[in-house]
């Protein structure tokens, strides 16, 4: 098959091409300008196990690669004609897609899960939009603390004077593609959100792989860490990861009548609440996320909705036809957005095709006002939950589903075979 030949932006001489691996990390290789049409053309190789490390890029034997089959190479091939890089002239990024050797799909690739699922929705009629608010910090690269004090969420002299990092990111970023509606100081030192304007499911979770990493990029230009952790420090606000949902069919939003949310957006919103608590493992991926999960932090503890309610994990908005939607909110800002959005819209159309309807909407406070059922507190629980509704498994393919199993068990692990600085300063001098 003739793959094609992407034009290079004038001017460049290095073109940086990636993929994402299964947190989301992008990991690929530098080409010369010299080289690209035979990468075009035959691909990059890149060993496959790019897409069975941990962050910290240790790595575990794997149906698809191990030490039984010398740990294979798979071929990236571009998604797109590269974008120049604003922040670094003569060089151009652009994302990838990868192809076994026999060039087929790779059955661990984290991008082709949400691809299998925009499919079936396709086949249903629908394009699904999806909007991402993202939530990080921007802290001192030497400390890993905030480098100003105090809660400023969205002050304007807050904004002014973070502007000498967050006005390039924010440049940056429109400069690839990435179509940012605005930034704001968040709920705690050094936090920020900065919104991508709602897009095509795919287009949607590519531009949050970009944008994350490309983020960390620019921040260390500019003296920051940029950190997507879900809750760098227990006192102060988490980051969250809120997806905005709508379907679309013959150029309208499906969800809407006269402006509020009707039985086919409840159906998919129920679809998501059925699956809230079995896919938790998927929207929050370690044990550090779980620690967001507490009452009045504004991250939903329950598998509640509601009408404009930020205690619930499911709040609808209505509005203008066009603005109709569900947004989901129990994912922390960490966690790889295909494998969330193809969990996410598999279990919503789940629910349309069943004729699902959520429970009764939460009206108060959901963090004392609800009976519906506990999002797991702990990533333990959150295995023991996949296990148990077979929902991931079933929506992501066996290795891709044992391959985030397994990195789930291991930082479980890791994480509590720790003795902490907290507990010497406790009980080493006292006991």
């Amino acid at each position: 098959m003739n793959k094609q030949v992407f034009d290079l932006p004038e001017g460049t001489h290095t073109i940086v091409l990636g993929t994402a691996d299964i947190n989301g990390i992008m990991r690929g290789k530098r080409i010369p300008a010299s080289h690209w049409k035979t990468i075009c053309e035959d691909g990059c190789a890149i060993i496959a196990a790019i897409y069975a490390i941990d962050m910290t890029c240790d790595i575990w034997d794997t149906p698809y690669c191990s030490f039984d089959n010398g740990y294979v190479d798979v071929h990236i091939f571009p998604l797109h004609a590269p974008v120049a890089c604003p922040w670094e002239p003569g060089v151009a990024l652009c994302m990838a897609y990868a192809e076994g050797m026999d060039h087929g799909p790779v059955p661990i690739e984290p991008r082709a899960a949400l691809a299998e699922q925009l499919k079936r929705a396709s086949a249903m009629g629908f394009e699904i939009q999806v909007g991402a608010e993202l939530e990080f910090y921007l802290l001192d690269p030497e400390t890993g603390l905030p480098k100003d004090q105090g809660i400023q969420v969205y002050g304007l002299q807050r904004q002014a004077e973070m502007e000498h990092v967050l006005g390039p990111i924010r440049d940056g970023l429109l400069g690839i593609g990435i179509p940012i509606e605005q930034s704001n100081p968040e709920y705690a030192p050094g936090q920020v959100e900065v919104n991508i304007r709602y897009a095509e499911a795919m287009k949607s979770a590519d531009n949050v792989i970009l944008f994350r990493n490309m983020i960390k990029v620019i921040a260390a230009q500019h003296g920051y860490l940029a950190s997507f952790m879900a809750k760098p420090f227990i006192d102060k606000s988490g980051s969250g990861f809120h997806t905005h949902y709508s379907l679309w069919k013959d150029g309208r939003n499906a969800f809407s009548d006269n402006g509020r949310l009707n039985d086919t957006g409840l159906a998919f919103l129920a679809g998501l609440q059925k699956r809230i608590c079995g896919t938790s493992i998927v929207s929050s991926t370690t044990p550090n996320a779980y620690r967001r999960r507490r009452p009045y932090s504004f991250c939903p503890v329950n598998a509640s909705w509601g009408h404009d309610n930020r205690t619930v994990a499911l709040r609808v908005i209505d509005g203008s036809d066009k603005a109709v939607r569900v947004e989901k909110r129990d994912a922390a800002a960490d966690c790889n957005p295909y494998y969330l959005m193809a969990c996410d819209i598999a279990a919503g159309l789940d629910g349309i095709e069943q004729g699902l309807r959520p429970s009764e909407a939460t009206e108060g406070n959901a963090y004392e006002e609800c009976a519906d059922p506990a999002l797991p507190r702990s990533l333990d629980e959150a295995i023991k939950a996949a296990e148990a509704d077979g929902f991931v498994r079933q929506t992501l393919g066996d290795m891709r589903y044992e391959i985030i199993l397994e990195q789930s068990r291991r930082e479980v692990a890791f994480v509590t075979d720790q003795v902490t600085d907290i507990e010497r300063e406790r009980y080493l001098a006292n006991l």
